[in-house]
């Protein structure tokens, strides 16, 4: 059987569209709400390709109509008019065409999850740790504009107001796909506010953005789990050191250890940890396959030292400077304040065309499980090929 032709695929994806939003008002799927969100989740993602395919139809269809013009009309001015506006069709054809074909492009599966960000202090002391904390409140601000939800999952505040770490969960649409690239050393250089010269100090803190994973994608068995109650320990309140509402969490195939002491409610702590152990267990999953990108993003915050930062932010330049694409930015007062839009598209842009560049086959730098190394292969062949033709 022949590959079906890009006008046939297309086409194909309309239908389905068609057929989904169909279903989507019986009362039969209505009524099952998991096979509802799995076809409302495939409705949506097709709805773009949709529309702009339909786009690209109109667009056909006029221009099929100024060229008819141009052949037909004896009027010079009427021939010139159909010929300008002939030519100006021509242009956007191409341009949607060659925004259907990225949209067509396979996508990284965890684009659409909800994180768990986990920022600590690192080389710096206090400064560090005050660093930390403003960078908890610049990705904060950055979830507010998106409309996405953070709810803090534990956290360690030091003594002058900053955070040691802190462990948020990040929840919205496709957040994984903007925030990805977040992860790393960053280094700051200020002047702190202990400092009695007016000397800069360089810290750092590092940042570990991990997609949250769902119940069916991260299976774990109760007989697997240890978990021990104890006396939550900090500041005030009548269950502090009285009641075992805290909840540390073993997972003994793996080792790994979870605690959680922020909520009074034992059952509220258990959630929680639940659910960082089920992000970090996925991490785990996704370091098999993908082992050696995870090794260079660990590598890169291994020990939160300043030489190994990603991106620096300067105050007395007022500059951010994201060293993996050389884009600078005067304007760490916005970015703080969490308009990182020109960051987080910018590494989204351009370090998913490196991606796509150090995957080639035959190359051994990243590797990937045999049905997502054939994807992400297809993927870039596809993408220079586009490229080339554009």
């Amino acid at each position: 059987m022949s590959a079906m032709t890009f006008t046939e695929k297309l086409n194909q994806l309309g239908t389905r569209y068609d057929e989904l939003t169909q279903q989507l008002s019986t009362a039969e799927l209505v009524s099952d709400s998991s096979k509802f969100q799995k076809a409302a989740k495939q409705h949506a993602e097709l709805e773009e390709i949709v529309a702009k395919h339909r786009e690209y139809k109109q667009i056909e269809k006029d221009l099929a109509g100024a060229h008819q013009m141009f052949l037909e009309t004896d009027d010079a001015e009427m021939k010139q008019m159909a010929h300008d506006e002939e030519k100006q069709l021509a242009a956007r054809k191409e341009n949607v065409e060659r925004e259907l074909k990225l949209l067509l492009l396979p996508k990284d599966p965890n684009d659409e999850k909800s994180v768990i960000v986990e920022i600590r202090a690192g080389t710096g002391g206090d400064e560090a740790a005050l660093f930390a904390g403003e960078l908890f409140r610049m990705y904060s601000r950055y979830a507010e504009t998106q409309g996405w939800k953070v709810e803090v999952l534990e956290s360690s505040p030091s003594s002058l107001g900053g955070l040691k770490e802190i462990v948020a969960a990040i929840q919205g649409n496709k957040v994984y796909s903007k925030l990805k690239y977040e992860s790393g050393v960053h280094r700051v250089q200020r002047v702190p506010a202990t400092e009695q010269q007016g000397r800069i100090h360089t810290s750092a803190a590092t940042v570990a953005v991990l997609p949250e994973a769902d119940d069916i994608d991260i299976k774990i068995e109760a007989k697997d789990l240890r978990i021990d109650t104890f006396c939550s320990s900090g500041p005030g309140g009548q269950s502090v050191n009285t009641t075992y509402s805290a909840v540390r969490i073993t997972h003994l195939p793996s080792g790994l250890v979870v605690s959680q002491q922020d909520e009074k409610s034992q059952i509220k702590n258990r959630a929680k940890a639940m659910r960082v152990l089920r992000a970090r267990l996925y991490e785990m999953e996704m370091d098999k396959q993908q082992a050696a990108i995870v090794a260079e993003r660990r590598g890169q915050i291994k020990s939160g030292d300043r030489s190994e930062k990603i991106r620096t932010y300067n105050y007395p330049q007022n500059r951010v400077t994201d060293h993996r694409i050389g884009l600078t930015l005067h304007q760490l007062t916005e970015v703080m304040d969490g308009k990182l839009a020109p960051l987080v598209d910018g590494l989204v842009r351009i370090m998913s065309r490196s991606d796509c560049s150090r995957s080639w086959p035959g190359r051994k730098r990243f590797r990937f499980s045999p049905k997502a190394q054939h994807g992400r292969e297809w993927l870039c062949y596809l993408t220079s090929w586009m490229f080339a033709l554009h």
